[in-house]
C-alpha cells in the first residue's frame, strides 16, 4: 500500500509542465500569501501592547501617580487603528492570492482537459472497444475535477500553512521559547493521525472512484440503449441494477466521509489542549514576572491564526491523496500511445485505386479471426459488393480500408502504396463512410449532413449548402 501510495504521489509530476506554463502566476499567488500573513502576525503584537499599556496605566493609577488620558487613548486608538488597517490589508491581498492561484488552477483544468480530449482523438478504435465510456468520461471530468482542487485549493492552503507557520512560531519564539514548546507540543500526535489518514484516504478514494466509473458507464449505456430498454419493457429490472449501482456508490463515500468526520474533531481537540497549555503555562509564567499579560493575549492570538490551517491539514492531504489517485488514472490514459503512425503529406490526394493482398485480421483483444487471405483489386470507379452473414468480416474489412486497424498479415494499398505510408489524415478527409450504426450528433441536421462530407470546412458556403441539400434529397429526408 505504502509503495502504491507513493507512486501515485509521484503521478502528480506530470502536472509540473503546467504549473511552469503558469509560474507567473504561482509565484505571485506566493507573494500575496506571505504578505496577507505578515498582515495577521502585526495585529497580535499590536494587541499585545495595548494590553500592556492598559495594565501599566491601571498599576500607576493604584500608585497615585498622574496619568495622561488624551495620550492613553490616543494610543489605544492608534492600535485600533493598525488593527484594522491589517486587518483590510489581509483581507486584500487574500482576495488577490485567489485571483492568482484559483483563476491558474482553472486555466490547467482548461488545458488538461484539451490534452485529454486531443488524446482520445487519435487513439485506435481498439482502444475504445477495451475501455467503457463511462469510464473515459469520469477520468475527463471527475478525476480532472478532483486534480484541480489539488493545483488550486490544496497548493494555495499548504503555501498558507508554511508561511503562516514559519512566522507565528518565529514569533512566539521570539516572546518565549518555553510556552512556545509546550503550545507545539500536540503536533506529534497530529502527524501520526494525518500518516495514518492518509493511507485511508488514498484506498477509499481509489475505490469510490471506481465505483463512479461504473455508474457513469451503467447510465451511459442505459440512455444509449434506451430504445432496447422500452421496447422489452425493462425499466424495473434496470432500475434495479442502478439502485444497486448507487447503493454500493453510498456505502463507500460514507466509508470516506468517516474518515473525515474522525479527523475534524481530533483536530480541535488537539487545538484546545494547546489553548489550555497556553492558558496554564502562560497564566505560570505571567505569575513569576517573566511575562506579561500582553503576551498571554498576544499568545491566544498566535493559536486562533493557526487554528485554520492546522485544521486544513487534514483536508488539503485528503485533496492531494484523492488528486494522485485520480492523476494516476489521467495518466493511465495519457501513457497509452496511438499505434497507428503516418506521415504528413500536405499534398497528397487520393486517386481512388484500392487493393488488398493477402490481408488477414485478428481482434487482439478476443482472438477473433475476422478476415483469412482476402485479396481483390478495386480501380478507379469501380464498385465492389461483399456479401456475408453477421460477424463474417464486411465491417472489418471496411474498417482497415479506413485504417481504422492495421491488417494481421498482408497488406493494403491505396493508389497503389500502402496505406502505412499515406498521411492518414488527409486520406479519410476525402473518404464517404456510411457506418451501419446509425448516429446523430446533438446539433442540426445540417451540421450532421455536413459532417458526412469529411471536411465541409474546406468546400464553400454555397456549394456546400447545394451539396446538403442534394444529399437530403437522396437520402429521402429533404
Amino acid at each position: 500500500m505504502q509503495v502504491q501510495t507513493v507512486k501515485n504521489i509521484k503521478s502528480l509530476g506530470a502536472l509540473n509542465k503546467y504549473l511552469w506554463k503558469y509560474k507567473w502566476r504561482l509565484i505571485t499567488g506566493l507573494i500575496f500569501v506571505v504578505v496577507s500573513n505578515f498582515f495577521a502576525i502585526i495585529p497580535a503584537q499590536m494587541l499585545r501592547r495595548s494590553l500592556d499599556l492598559v495594565t501599566k496605566s491601571i498599576n500607576e493609577r493604584r500608585n497615585g501617580q498622574f496619568l495622561d488620558d488624551g495620550s492613553l487613548t490616543h494610543t489605544l486608538l492608534l492600535y485600533a487603528a493598525i488593527i484594522i488597517g491589517m486587518a483590510l490589508l489581509r483581507g486584500i491581498f487574500m482576495f488577490a492570492m485567489r485571483q492568482t492561484i484559483i483563476v491558474m488552477s482553472r486555466k490547467i483544468e482548461f488545458d488538461l482537459k484539451n490534452d485529454i480530449y486531443s488524446h482520445f482523438q487519435q487513439l485506435p478504435l481498439s482502444f475504445y472497444r477495451a475501455n467503457n465510456t463511462g469510464d473515459l468520461l469520469a477520468r475527463i471530468t471527475e478525476d480532472v475535477g478532483r486534480v484541480r482542487m489539488y493545483l488550486g485549493p490544496a497548493i494555495m492552503y499548504a503555501i498558507n500553512l508554511t508561511t503562516l507557520i514559519v512566522l507565528v512560531v518565529s514569533s512566539m519564539m521570539a516572546v518565549s521559547s518555553k510556552l512556545t514548546f509546550f503550545v507545539l507540543l500536540p503536533l506529534p500526535i497530529l502527524a501520526v493521525a494525518i500518516y495514518y489518514v492518509n493511507n485511508l484516504t488514498y484506498k477509499r478514494s481509489m475505490t469510490l472512484q471506481g465505483q463512479l466509473s461504473q455508474i457513469t458507464t451503467f447510465v451511459q449505456e442505459m440512455f444509449s440503449g434506451i430504445r432496447v430498454i422500452k421496447s422489452f419493457s425493462a425499466e424495473k429490472s434496470i432500475e434495479g441494477h442502478f439502485a444497486n449501482e448507487a447503493n454500493a456508490y453510498r456505502t463507500k463515500a460514507l466509508s470516506l466521509a468517516r474518515i473525515d468526520l474522525l479527523f475534524t474533531p481530533l483536530l480541535v481537540l488537539l487545538i484546545g489542549f494547546s489553548t489550555l497549555l497556553t492558558l496554564y503555562i502562560g497564566g505560570s509564567e505571567v505569575i513569576k514576572g517573566n511575562m506579561t499579560a500582553g503576551n498571554i493575549a498576544e499568545f491566544f492570538v498566535y493559536v486562533n491564526a493557526l487554528s485554520w490551517p492546522v485544521a486544513s491539514i487534514g483536508w488539503t492531504t485528503n485533496l492531494v491523496q484523492r488528486a494522485a489517485a485520480s492523476q494516476a488514472r489521467i495518466n493511465e490514459l495519457l501513457d497509452v500511445k496511438p499505434e497507428i503512425q503516418y506521415p504528413r503529406d500536405l499534398f497528397y490526394s487520393p486517386e481512388g485505386n484500392v487493393e488488398f493482398k493477402n490481408v488477414s485480421f485478428t481482434y487482439p483483444e478476443t482472438g477473433i479471426k475476422a478476415l483469412q487471405n482476402i485479396s481483390f483489386d478495386l480501380h478507379k470507379g469501380e464498385s465492389l459488393g461483399i456479401i456475408g452473414q453477421t460477424g463474417s468480416g464486411k465491417s472489418t474489412l471496411a474498417h482497415l480500408i479506413l485504417r481504422s486497424f492495421d491488417a494481421t498479415a498482408g497488406d493494403v494499398l491505396i493508389d497503389h502504396k500502402n496505406i502505412k505510408d499515406i498521411d492518414l489524415g488527409r486520406f479519410r478527409a476525402q473518404v464517404g463512410y456510411v457506418p451501419q450504426d446509425d448516429f446523430l450528433f446533438s446539433e442540426s441536421i445540417s451540421h450532421n449532413i455536413r459532417f458526412s462530407a469529411g471536411n465541409p470546412e474546406s468546400i464553400p458556403t454555397h456549394e456546400a449548402e447545394q451539396l446538403m441539400f442534394r444529399a437530403a434529397q437522396i437520402a429521402d429526408v429533404h
